[in-house]
């Protein structure tokens, strides 16, 4: 090997999983068929990782923040501000920023869906976007953006905020809206404030022309903002500053590219990367190639799909999304296998049979052409338990990525 190459981190999103008995107990990874994963196994190293630590189940926002290197324990400044960077917002010192879902609550605000069908368009968000925008509640004004499908992100500005509450999302169908509470005496007025909020976006939304349409349509009306994760943005060290790296971001989901920025890379956007199982996996493939070869250093690229399949229980979806995000692998690698070091992950367990976060841990697979191969021979959680890597965590990596791409210095002399 000679000079430095670009390190590649692909994380398909909640893909780690238990075995499926529909799928003859194997995993999704199993079953799927995987010929450049399973490349990538029989001539790199693998390995299990525990995202965050041991027995612990990791949120998405805190796997990744680990997975590019930080410490999450000491970084993590809420959902909030990584959903609000991801959707492009501005962001000020004093701001509370927020993670929102599209709801469907009856009138009484029990929910029926927290995710309002998972369906909206870009044009029904955008509708969905004007009634909520701009709201002003007391001295505080509401900035919202619709991102994809039911999620968005929201920001509160004004004087004497904190993001010191409670959620007021239940996490749960069959049960009602909550009512923020303050967690310390600072943050009365925010809690306040949100109650009003949930309040006023239930009436605004409730008879829009739009949600009208969706229940004609047999579909659930988006009728009520649900919130939560609230924080504030921290300072801290850059990918670039800490490794001197040029890094760069290809996501289709806001809190994904959020997180990414929160650490200093850049947005490459990718024309129909959705997040969804519809994302152009072609198109993906082709933007990776040119990002690698107009010179940045690293090159993360995020797969939303395997995750709701798996929330959905959809265990034919999570084989259907490793198998495309296999061949987009393929292409990748056919363009610039000379040139990159490859680590292929999840950012955590999210077992079809559960439907959430587990904190199983996920398998790793570690790639270039000049690496020592283990004796593994397949990408799966079950092979990758014999790997040479043996067991990690998150936070090693990017480490592991950026030495072997030739950009972290030698230790000592």
């Amino acid at each position: 090997m000679t000079g430095k190459r670009t390190a590649v981190l692909v994380v398909l999103d909640g893909a780690g999983d238990r075995l499926i008995p529909e799928l003859g107990n194997k995993t999704a990874f199993q079953a799927a068929s995987t010929p450049t994963l399973d490349t990538l196994a029989r001539e790199g190293q693998s390995g299990l990782m525990n995202v965050i630590g041991p027995g612990m189940t990791p949120g998405s926002d805190t796997a990744h923040l680990a997975l590019f290197g930080y410490d999450p324990s000491a970084t993590y400044p809420g959902r909030g501000p990584l959903e609000a960077l991801g959707a492009g917002m501005d962001s000020q010192p004093g701001d509370v920023a927020f993670r929102a879902n599209f709801g469907t609550v009856e009138p009484d605000f029990t929910v029926v869906d927290r995710r309002a069908g998972r369906d909206i368009s870009k044009e029904e968000g955008r509708l969905l976007q004007e009634a909520i925008d701009g709201m002003q509640i007391e001295d505080v004004t509401v900035r919202f953006v619709h991102t994809v499908e039911h999620r968005g992100a929201l920001v509160l500005r004004g004087e004497g905020l904190s993001a010191k509450i409670s959620d007021v999302d239940p996490h749960e169908v069959g049960k009602k809206v909550l009512t923020a509470k303050p967690l310390d005496s600072e943050a009365e007025k925010t809690a306040r404030i949100v109650n009003a909020l949930i309040r006023e976006s239930f009436d605004r939304l409730k008879d829009l022309e739009v949600n009208q349409q969706r229940i004609s349509r047999g579909r659930p009306p988006a009728n009520i903002l649900l919130l939560r994760g609230p924080g504030k943005h921290h300072d801290i060290p850059t990918m670039q500053k800490r490794y001197g790296i040029k890094a760069a971001v290809l996501a289709g989901g806001a809190l994904y590219i959020g997180t990414a920025r929160y650490v200093g890379m850049d947005h490459i956007h990718v024309e129909g990367q959705t997040g969804t199982i519809d994302t152009d996996f072609d198109n993906i493939a082709v933007k990776v190639i040119e990002t690698i070869q107009s010179g940045y250093d690293y090159v993360f690229v995020h797969i939303k799909a395997t995750d709701n399949a798996s929330h959905d229980h959809d265990y034919k979806q999570k084989v259907l999304t490793i198998e495309r995000t296999d061949a987009m692998l393929g292409k990748i690698l056919d363009a610039v296998s000379n040139s990159v070091v490859v680590a292929v992950t999840a950012d955590h367990t999210t077992p079809v049979s559960v439907g959430e976060h587990t904190c199983d841990p996920v398998p790793l697979v570690l790639w270039s052409d000049f690496i020592r191969p283990d004796d593994v021979i397949a990408f799966s959680e079950i092979d990758a338990a014999r790997g040479g890597l043996g067991h990690l965590r998150g936070m090693d990596v990017t480490p592991l990525l950026l030495g072997y791409a030739g950009h972290i210095h030698k230790f000592g002399s």
